[in-house]
């Protein structure tokens, strides 16, 4: 089987977005506005729920995307995610902004489109595309960039064959990530129609007093959990990282793509860990970010502390893990309104405390944890299937991009 040198140039043209205009965006609506964020840092699409913005004003209908549309992200909004290439999901429901790149191709005897997807997610090409970027704090791509990246190839017809086999481990990928959205999903609901509809179980039978269900009450957060913060150890001791005590940051938590969190990009030592403020808090912890990306949510189901970019939430009464889980998550908008700060906004313990919560009855608190933990759990076991399934793909992807592995 041979293999040709091929300048990106020679068989692609790159188109940039649309400039949309701020005063036309929104947290609803039917079109959404495609940003690097939506793009998954070793490849594919990714739909953040709540994080999305929407366009209601006029633009050109070019900049509607298709079904299918390879695109690619040409800034960095996140470590690792210049030169991320992701197909659209679906027609007349996406649009194409300005920093993202529209890919298509020029000459099909060149290269198959499906290969050029995996082209652009191979550590070749990511490498190049980052040695030649510009920006000191954000990096930038831009096409004439794209077009100078070199690639081996195979014959037209070989391509096809990778394409098929790694398309097969990504269709599982993507099923499996579809299934966890529509969960989370799913028990987003279940909360909304519960506490904010206030038709849970049995609703019918529980007189009002005071305009709340017989024995809910109003609260504040601070009265119900521990909210705890974190601390980094200095970083100019080696002796203090690398060790096995997990410690997350917000690029854990905002580059994960589901509630369940496996572990952390980073690990302290015990040394670092005792150097330092942070808490190792334990399993089932909600971890939420609330410094500058404020309302990103994590489960773990191991011990695990944090840097200062969190509130961690710890309930102090049995079976209202999930409850106060999905309520921090449909309060997003109130969490970031209170955050101050004039270099990124933060949300503070004390002011998080001082919120006030509606509280249900202990026993609608154990229905809503019995109904919702096997959705939990479900998304938990989905989530790891989905890390083996990635670790593999990208284990094959080298290797049948540089022929060692022939099919």
């Amino acid at each position: 089987m041979s293999w040709r040198d091929l300048a990106l140039g020679d068989a692609i043209h790159v188109r940039h977005g649309f400039a949309f205009k701020g005063e036309h965006f929104s947290s609803t609506g039917e079109l959404m506005v495609v940003t690097p964020g939506n793009f998954l840092e070793t490849g594919g699409f990714r739909v953040r729920a709540g994080k999305e913005r929407y366009y209601s004003g006029d633009f050109p209908d070019s900049y509607l995307l298709k079904k299918g549309d390879l695109i690619v992200a040409m800034t960095e909004q996140g470590e690792g995610l210049l030169g991320s290439a992701a197909r659209i999901p679906e027609d007349d429901r996406y649009l194409h902004n300005q920093r993202l790149g529209l890919v298509t191709v020029t000459n099909k005897q060149l290269i198959d489109e499906r290969f050029l997807y995996w082209i652009f997610n191979s550590p070749s090409c990511r490498a190049q595309l980052r040695g030649s970027a510009t920006g000191a704090k954000v990096k930038h791509t831009a096409p004439e960039r794209i077009y100078k990246v070199r690639s081996a190839v195979p014959s037209v017809e070989t391509q096809g064959r990778i394409a098929s086999l790694l398309d097969a481990y990504d269709d599982l990928i993507v099923a499996n990530r579809r299934r966890i959205v529509l969960l989370e999903e799913s028990a987003r609901l279940l909360y909304r129609e519960w506490f904010v509809n206030l038709r849970f179980r049995g609703y019918q039978l529980v007189p009002l007093v005071d305009g709340l269900p017989e024995k809910w009450r109003v609260t504040t957060y601070g009265d119900i959990v521990d909210a705890i913060g974190g601390a980094t150890p200095s970083s100019k001791r080696l002796d203090y990282w690398n060790g096995d005590v997990v410690w997350l940051t917000p690029t854990d938590v905002t580059r994960n793509d589901c509630l369940y969190l496996s572990d952390s990009a980073r690990r302290i030592t015990e040394t670092g860990y005792e150097s330092c403020s942070t808490k190792l808090l334990p399993p089932g912890t909600i971890f939420m970010t609330s410094r500058a990306s404020i309302g990103y949510f994590a489960l773990l189901d191991q011990p695990a502390c944090t840097n200062q970019g969190f509130i961690a939430v710890v309930p102090k009464l049995p079976n209202c893990r999930n409850y106060l889980l999905f309520n921090l998550m449909n309060r997003v908008d109130e969490f970031n309104a209170k955050a101050t700060g004039s270099t990124f906004k933060e949300l503070s313990k004390r002011t998080f405390r001082d919120m006030t919560v509606m509280l249900p009855s202990q026993e609608v608190l154990d229905v809503f944890e019995a109904v919702t933990l096997p959705i939990i759990e479900q998304i938990k076991v989905l989530k790891k299937q989905l890390i083996a399934l990635t670790l593999a793909r990208d284990e094959l992807l080298p290797r049948l991009m540089s022929g060692a592995i022939r099919v």
